[in-house]
């Protein structure tokens, strides 16, 4: 009885705030959003408003309506987008959002695979950190995502782990100590961390320091450590030249001296994922299952106890 335009007004006057802001979103009339509205309560035989003073307020079971009505239309979208996808066939955008810690070398391997079998299937990257990953699904900006995070509502295969180590430049005065270090020792010396890419402000500090410097990306504190500017907890393959060089050391702590990361890869809409967002994902599944098997041939003799 209510047509999927009816109930995207009543959506919209609820999102934006009033008639005549949903009539703006909507680029129809406010008549017209108007009468959708009443046309929907007259159908059910229901009151989605109420008036209050001069302003307009759901009621308890408008606002049930509302809470199906967002339910409803994001599968009506779905739907549609599938839709589109099966009579396309290869898509001709498809959306990855990678965490900063997945190796950037890998990916780039993926996707020069992929271009080759697909050259006019346009890649649009999102590079993100921690809860902007998660976020890039949520709000369908990505068809597929690797992520530490598998979100609520989405799942995950693991796809690999990766090892982190607490370094700091080889002539750091915490080296210099010449003993294991206690978390007291590294709340003295300035600690470098990324901010998350999502509505958070930053990463949350692993250590209270009393000196924190907080950038946007790794390839910045990476050359903040290499500087000589403080410490950062580090993915082992960023760094492996220079553990490998000597210009950066693991600092040795009491405990807690790696820490590791589980990356997942994650589809956005496994049902509506066309045949290249699939085939992506085959290549990442098989790019990350080589660089297991290569990394593991790599001696741990750079561990931080060693």
């Amino acid at each position: 009885m209510i047509s999927l335009d009816q109930w995207r007004a009543l959506v919209a006057v609820v999102d934006a705030g009033g008639y005549a802001q949903a009539s703006a979103r909507l680029h129809k009339s406010q008549s017209a959003v108007t009468y959708a509205v009443q046309k929907l309560e007259s159908r059910l035989g229901v009151k989605a408003f109420e008036i209050r003073g001069r302003k307009a307020v759901l009621t308890p079971t408008g606002e049930l309506l509302v809470r199906r009505a967002r339910a409803l239309l994001e599968e009506a979208g779905a739907l549609e987008r599938i839709g589109r996808t099966l009579s396309a066939g290869w898509e001709a955008e498809i959306g990855i959002a990678a965490e900063i810690v997945f190796p950037s070398a890998l990916l780039l391997q993926c996707l020069a695979r992929f271009g080759a079998e697909s050259p006019h299937t346009r890649i649009e990257v999102i590079e993100s950190v921690l809860g902007g990953t998660p976020e890039a699904l949520v709000r369908r900006q990505a068809d597929l995502a690797i992520s530490g995070m598998v979100p609520p509502g989405f799942l995950g295969d693991s796809l690999m782990r990766l090892r982190f180590l607490l370094v700091a430049h080889r002539d750091h005065a915490l080296h210099r100590l010449g003993r294991k270090l206690s978390l007291q020792d590294l709340r003295a010396h300035r600690q470098l961390i990324v901010r998350e890419s999502s509505g958070a402000r930053a990463t949350r500090p692993t250590v209270e320091a009393t000196q924190r410097w907080t950038v946007s990306h790794m390839a910045t504190s990476l050359e903040a450590v290499r500087t000589g500017h403080g410490y950062a907890w580090m993915p082992e393959e960023r760094i492996r030249d220079d553990l490998a060089q000597g210009t950066l050391k693991p600092l040795l702590l009491r405990e807690g001296a790696e820490r590791y990361v589980e990356l997942y890869l994650i589809f956005a809409d496994p049902d509506a994922a066309g045949p290249g967002t699939r085939r992506l994902a085959e290549i990442i599944r098989e790019q990350a299952a080589l660089e297991r098997a290569r990394t593991q041939s790599f001696p741990r003799s750079l561990s931080p106890r060693g």
